[in-house]
């Protein structure tokens, strides 16, 4: 039997587009979810390809770190990036490189420390992840968008667009949204040209920077001096170093996109969903490129502290602004129509650097929602979460008027939480996995990280509190649409030993009639008495053969999963013994499951519960056992329309009170 729901009617031209490209997954493979196959391997590309992708997050930093570590650090800019980068080479790029073999789905963090956990409270720890992934990456696309204020800034465009940067910004949102709306091999395609033009360029600057620096030998001597007259010591410099990096730290910001964006990477023909071999090695190279790139970057760009006035990067300064310093080198050594050319590639990648916290969004939101039931059955296409993701950027940069500095707080809070969540995530794995140098060496990173995340937060408690914003609405949609859900037949597949298989065929021709038990104590009275409780309430037909059915809940935080069940003999009792994540669904579905198996429906007799029904309705939300009779019979009908196939549900006034001597002159 194929346990899914009825097919719907004739969809319109417009909804068939929308889910055109529907990766539904109704198997979950334990902490993974499948990848159907050759149609996931359709949507990966080379690893260098999806690097690109990446790529516009994590080196379109490059536009802005130079001045923030200006701003920060002063003249210890250059010695602020070096520990940028320290962290980068020997804590973040280690840490990631793990991650990526553990979650090799994409999932990061929250297929991590699910492991950890079970039941309610890995759930909630997941959705509250994903809240956070939700402020740092939306955060990300509206951030990317405000590069409408460089318009403002340059001098042949800023008469065109000056007063407008919230227009302009939602029109580059909007064709973000319609990039995806396309598909993700133009976004990959896009993204390959944007970054190599803003590389070369880049590097066309820097390459004039350091060939300046060593024109004028003078501007070294000068900064040392100017260095050493602020700290007397190398222990002092190394500690403001140090003190500064919380500033700098969003620099690591694009591995966090590079650990999403792995379902895209190719791997090999011999990978396997469980062990996918080939994408891990592959994205671990995504991983090292990127960061050794943006390591040579990060080092050449300090340059722009030694040429360029620090009051140039104060406020209202020539080199003030989101990406100060190499526009004003640009403009400076190559003039107005260079700088401009360079000024429209930064816009570009700073706008597409939304594509990869867009790619992210896409595959976590699929990946790991639906598997507890908490979104809608359509967010297993891409386009409609597109539409979706793009509406709420819209709504957010509306609320912050494509203000930069307003949304860097919620961006640097929610971009840290995960970074952190990672340290702690691989941190643990390392102790648990008796790996005690790496377990010691992943402590010390995240330390680092929680340090910057206390320290950011207590900066900018603006940031934590949009972030408990988003979290606050996952949590509301989640719960809703689990809610909403509860009805649904949420069983994957009824799998039957061969004792419940003989028990279920051996009376062909007859149909079959179930008890429903509670199991207690399961020996011969419990039976004995419950066949005569629903005797004396239902008037079962003599004859018949009875069989007891019951359920026992594995995890009921899970949606869905496979019912296994048993056949148990006690006496002359027959009884079949089922795991599920809820009673009534688990009911429903193997109910259906053996009408399709004899074709005859089956009966199935129920008491009533004596408890509330508010009581009852949490009970089935949280432990997946209350308001079992009304909710069978409302799956039931829901997932056979046909009445005359649909299984039998029949009720009684409730157990019997009986005395001993009742009792006596019952049982044997």
């Amino acid at each position: 039997m194929t346990l899914t729901p009825n097919p719907q009617p004739k969809s319109s031209t417009l909804r068939r587009w929308l889910l055109q490209d529907s990766q539904r997954t109704p198997e979950p493979e334990g902490f993974y979810e499948r990848e159907q196959g050759v149609q996931a391997r359709h949507h990966t590309h080379p690893w260098w390809k999806v690097m690109y992708l990446t790529g516009v997050d994590y080196l379109s930093t490059l536009g802005y770190q130079p001045g923030i570590a200006a701003l920060a650090a002063g003249a210890l800019s250059p010695f602020a990036t070096l520990v940028l980068v320290l962290v980068t080479l020997f804590g973040a790029l280690p840490m990631y490189r793990r991650v990526a073999g553990e979650s090799p789905h994409g999932d990061g963090s929250i297929s991590m420390l699910e492991r950890l956990l079970s039941f309610w409270s890995s759930k909630l720890l997941v959705l509250a992840l994903i809240g956070f992934v939700a402020t740092g990456f939306v955060i990300t696309i509206t951030l990317s968008a405000a590069a409408a204020a460089h318009l403002t800034e340059n001098p042949l465009l800023k008469t065109w667009f000056a007063g407008r940067e919230v227009l302009v910004a939602l029109a580059l949102i909007a064709l973000l949204g319609a990039v995806f709306l396309k598909g993700f091999k133009e976004a990959i395609g896009i993204a390959v040209v944007l970054v190599t033009i803003y590389l070369g360029l880049t590097l066309i600057v820097v390459g004039k920077g350091v060939q300046l620096v060593f024109a004028q030998p003078h501007v070294l001597t000068d900064w040392w001096a100017a260095l050493g007259n602020t700290y007397a010591n190398p222990l002092t410099l190394i500690g403001a170093a140090l003190l500064v990096f919380p500033r700098l730290a969003l620099g690591l910001s694009g591995f966090e996109t590079g650990v999403v964006v792995m379902p895209l990477v190719q791997g090999e023909a011999s990978d396997t969903e469980a062990q996918p071999t080939g994408r891990i090695r592959n994205a671990r190279k995504l991983l090292t490129s990127a960061a050794l790139i943006m390591i040579v970057f990060l080092l050449s760009s300090s340059v722009t502290t030694l040429l360029i006035p620090a009051k140039a990067f104060q406020l209202a300064g020539e080199a003030s602004g989101r990406a100060p310093a190499f526009f004003f080198l640009a403009h400076t050594q190559f003039g107005e129509t260079f700088g401009t050319v360079y000024d429209v590639s930064t816009i570009l990648i700073l706008w597409f650097a939304g594509a990869s916290a867009t790619a992210g969004l896409l595959n976590i939101v699929p990946r790991s929602l639906p598997r507890y039931g908490m979104v809608p059955d359509w967010t297993s296409a891409n386009r409609p979460l597109v539409l979706v993701f793009i509406s709420i950027a819209f709504l957010v940069t509306l609320a912050f008027k494509a203000n930069v500095d307003a949304q860097a707080g919620a961006y640097a809070t929610g971009v840290l939480a995960l970074m952190t969540s990672e340290a702690v995530a691989v941190t643990l794995l390392a102790f648990r996995q008796r790996e005690r140098a790496l377990g010691l060496m992943f402590s010390l990173i995240s330390l680092i990280f929680i340090y910057t995340s206390i320290v950011t937060v207590l900066s900018q408690p603006e940031g934590l509190y949009i972030a408990l914003l988003f979290i606050l609405a996952v949590l509301v949609v989640s719960i809703t649409s689990r809610i909403s859900r509860s009805t649904e037949l949420r069983t994957e597949r009824i799998d039957l030993d061969e004792p419940a298989r003989m028990m279920l065929t051996q009376y062909g021709g007859q149909p079959l009639r179930f008890i429903a038990n509670r199991l207690d104590a399961g020996d011969i009275s419990e039976y004995q008495l419950k066949e005569l409780d629903v005797a004396y309430a239902t008037h079962l037909p003599s004859g018949d053969r009875l069989l007891f059915l019951e359920v026992q809940v594995d995890d009921a935080s899970e949606f869905s999963d496979v019912v296994e069940v048993k056949g148990v003999q006690v006496g002359s009792h027959q009884i079949l013994r089922a795991r599920g994540a809820s009673v009534p669904n688990a009911l429903a579905a193997f109910l259906l499951h053996v009408c399709d198996l004899v074709g005859i429906p089956p009966h199935v007799y129920f008491e009533w519960d004596q408890d509330p029904p508010v009581r009852n309705a949490l009970r089935f939300l949280i432990a997946g056992e209350g308001d079992i009779l009304p909710l069978t019979h409302e799956i039931l009908r829901q997932a056979e329309p046909d009445a005359k196939r649909r299984p039998v549900v029949h009720v009684g006034g409730g157990p019997l009170i009986r005395s001993d001597s009742l009792l006596a002159r019952c049982l044997p």
